[in-house]
């Protein structure tokens, strides 16, 4: 019996085949080059959800190729996925406009004038956040800015939602999904109302609530033909990418931390304490193994620069004649300190951590005399890490 999971990330989409004792068979990514996200305009980020999926497919076979094994053998998906997302579906199903995702920010305005309407009592007992620049706010952005395309939603999702939407034909979503949305009412373990309410977005845009581990949805005829999975197998797991990081690192009870870094860069403990006394720049989210008997969250810091300064830093500053490992060689070249370079990496997206300032990235103290291009990823490098700290 091998299960297949996938990582619906913003620069690529990865697969892994697994066995029963949790043994990678194989794993591969598409594309080999990082997806582009779009920025029609500065503080903006967009992709496809099509563009997702297509890949996707093209993975799927891939990384079945790659297993060597009959494909009849995966009995069960699991999907991670960048976080915040928002994507609208209409009645065919079909994406009505390109993903806002979790670094655009956009509604930083919309979600802080809700945080000022409601009350930050209101805000901080029920979803355990401000609705900052969230799903939601995303959500009431468009239906102030798009009305056009807010008549047509069917339902609203997230980009893990759309994935199983596409392999399942119906439209899910979780506890998990919905917090990290900043839509779930935490004292009546049920959708937002006082949030959709006080926004006029009808609840039936919200898909259908499900468990986390547990058969979600199941692949339907289309999504068998259209990503070559086997019809009929479960959907047993989905959780957005940090959440699933820190079940990886195996962080599922109070008091454990872990530490990850990707495109962005994530500090995520978790507490069985549905308080805060953070309501603007600590993230609050349910866990993956929440319950409202057993309360378990996730308590997230996030950097949205990390990954992304570096890849920048190759791509503009290198022309990308190095791989990362030899950039890393270059920088271990440099003394502690890059001689006083430094690189601050906020240039992602408004910050959370920074009460939601879109400061965009800065570089201090370059000497045009004495220093060079391994300097900047020395400093590149230490920038992420004591942003970290």
């Amino acid at each position: 019996m091998k299960f297949i999971g996938y990582d619906v990330g913003s620069s690529s989409i990865k697969a892994s085949i697994v066995d029963e004792q949790g043994k990678v068979i194989a794993h591969a990514k598409y594309p080999e080059t990082e997806m582009p996200i779009d920025s029609p305009k500065i503080g903006w980020a967009e992709q496809d959800p099509e563009q997702w999926w297509q890949n996707l497919r093209i993975l799927t076979q891939k990384v079945i190729a790659e297993s060597h094994i009959d494909k009849n053998e995966i009995k069960g998906i699991g999907i991670s996925y960048q976080m915040h997302g928002l994507v609208l579906v209409g009645k065919d199903k079909e994406v009505l406009r390109p993903s806002i995702i979790w670094c655009d920010s956009r509604a930083v305005e919309t979600g802080d004038q809700a945080f000022n309407d409601l009350g930050e009592k209101v805000c901080m007992d029920k979803l355990l956040n401000s609705p900052g620049n969230f799903t939601a706010s995303k959500l009431k952005w468009v239906k102030e800015n798009e009305p056009e395309v807010y008549e047509k939603i069917w339902k609203f999702m997230l980009p893990g939602d759309f994935i199983a939407l596409k392999l399942s034909g119906e439209a899910t979503t979780t506890v998990t999904g919905l917090s990290e949305g900043v839509l779930w009412d935490f004292q009546k373990h049920q959708p937002s109302k006082t949030l959709l309410n006080h926004w006029g977005i009808d609840e039936s845009l919200v898909s259908k609530v499900v468990d986390n581990f547990t058969e979600q949805c199941v692949v339907s005829k289309q999504g068998a033909e259209e990503s070559g999975l086997p019809e009929g197998i479960p959907i047993l797991y989905r959780a957005g990418d940090q959440p699933n990081n820190a079940l990886s690192l195996n962080v599922m009870n109070p008091g454990e931390i872990a530490a990850t870094g990707g495109t962005s860069g994530v500090v995520y403990g978790v507490t069985d304490n549905i308080h805060s006394k953070e309501s603007v720049r600590v993230n609050n989210f349910a866990h993956i193994n929440h319950t409202q008997e057993q309360p378990r969250i996730g308590k997230m810091l996030c950097l949205n620069g990390a990954g992304i300064q570096y890849s920048w830093l190759r791509h503009q500053v290198d022309q990308k004649r190095h791989s990362y490992q030899e950039l890393n060689d270059l920088a271990s070249q440099i003394p502690i300190g890059s001689d006083g370079v430094i690189v601050l990496p906020f240039g992602n997206g408004a910050e959370r951590v920074l009460k939601n300032k879109d400061i965009g990235s800065s570089t201090y103290n370059v000497n045009f005399n004495r220093h060079k291009s391994a300097h900047l990823f020395r400093a590149g490098l230490e920038g992420i890490a004591y942003s970290f700290v």
